[in-house]
């Protein structure tokens, strides 16, 4: 019984601190892969760059994000080993609990075979019943070699079940120590990969500041770009805005403007992969530290071909063209998000649209090495939003 009471505690104790380590490996792999297929979009953005070394704002801005990324899967990776590490000495310390338990479950059988054997040399379990003074003691007797069998049965089921137990943990940590060697193995590559980054994003670093003359003067450009598509927008929200202050908002409306702020920190990107590749508000240049940059939304880079999509379920209240690619404003209540730099649309002003409905085709800029980027913002009535802490993580 002690030794039965013992065996529990023992797998109950150790499964729970092998389960919670299990789990972790897991969150780690999990993170892992996200890293793994951000810094092949990357490079799949890298790929759709011109095909020379020019060094361009664009060719920096991605490798910046490879190294990035490339930093934290190390670090993710350091941290799969780390706990994949505490996850086999958890795994050594249940085998070798469960093998001296087996130890203990075959001598105490070997004990008892030993024991009954000598017994039916003695008597046969036959002569042991008739040999009863009464009725009670025969009855007595039948029960204790009933029981007796019963119990050498259990024994018998335990040594099975604990050996059972026992492979499994070896099996466990066979896959455990696979899974180690891998991420050993992508550790070492991924090192090599950020030696090589590094090196690329320092030479780019060297050649874009011998153009500075040059490259601002296009930055300077661009901006003014910036501020003409700003100040259009603005200038739409603001009518519209008006207009939407001599009513008041349908139940409707504020069903979907109460959905859209319940949904704050979920909003589903505005494409469907990329990464952030300028963020929101005031912020120095990568290259240049005397500029300073002040976004008005986020720019979402992704690849060619690549389409926006609507965040959240509303209406199309503006289509429009300013300097040559289209931008489009969806109402959702008294919320609106703005998506701009597009090359072509989907949809028309008076349109309702749901949450990942494509609204158009976004812009790729040859002029700029290729890039492909959504400028995205969100408005509360007249005030404008930081659109990083309304869509998922």
């Amino acid at each position: 019984m002690a030794i039965k009471k013992h065996i529990i505690i023992v797998l109950c104790s150790l499964f729970c601190l092998s389960a919670f380590g299990a789990d972790s490996v897991k969150d780690l792999q999990k993170k892992q892969k996200k890293l793994q297929a951000e810094i092949e979009q990357t490079n799949k953005m890298l790929k759709q760059t011109k095909k020379d070394e020019t060094a361009t704002m664009n060719k920096l801005q991605l490798i910046n994000q490879n190294i990035k990324n490339q930093k934290q899967l190390i670090r993710t990776l350091d941290n799969e080993i780390v706990a994949l590490n505490h996850e086999m000495n958890r795994l050594n310390n249940t085998r070798d609990s469960l093998q001296n338990v087996l130890e203990r479950y075959k001598a105490d059988y070997a004990k008892m075979v030993r024991d009954s054997h000598y017994a039916r040399m003695q008597q046969s379990p036959l002569l042991f019943l008739l040999s009863s003074d009464s009725f009670q003691q025969l009855a007595r007797r039948a029960r204790y070699l009933q029981e007796f069998a019963h119990f050498r049965q259990q024994q018998v089921h335990r040594i099975e079940r604990t050996q059972a137990e026992i492979d499994m943990q070896n099996e466990l940590l066979r896959a455990n120590k696979n899974d180690k060697q891998t991420a050993l193995s992508s550790r070492k590559r991924e090192q090599e990969n950020l030696k090589r980054d590094e090196k690329k994003q320092q030479n780019m670093l060297s050649q874009l500041k011998s153009k500075e003359k040059d490259l601002s003067n296009k930055l300077k450009q661009q901006q003014k770009k910036v501020a003409a598509l700003n100040k259009k927008i603005d200038d739409m929200i603001r009518k519209q805005t008006e207009k939407a202050s001599k009513t008041t908002l349908t139940k409707e409306q504020k069903l979907i403007a109460g959905g859209f702020e319940a949904n704050k920190g979920r909003l589903p990107w505005p494409v469907e992969k990329g990464m952030i590749s300028g963020h929101f508000g005031k912020q120095q240049h990568p290259v240049y530290s005397q500029v300073t940059i002040d976004n008005k939304g986020i720019y979402l880079q992704t690849v060619a071909g690549s389409k926006a999509r609507a965040v959240y379920k509303g209406e199309v209240t503006s289509c429009f063209l300013v300097a040559n690619t289209y931008a489009v404003i969806v109402q959702h209540g008294n919320y609106r998000t703005v998506y701009s730099n597009l090359s072509k649309l989907n949809v028309k002003q008076g349109d309702k649209v749901e949450p990942k409905q494509i609204i158009g085709t976004i812009f790729t800029d040859a002029e700029q090495d290729q890039k492909t980027e959504l400028y995205f913002q969100i408005y509360k009535d007249r005030d404008i939003l930081n659109p990083e802490v309304w869509i998922a993580k």
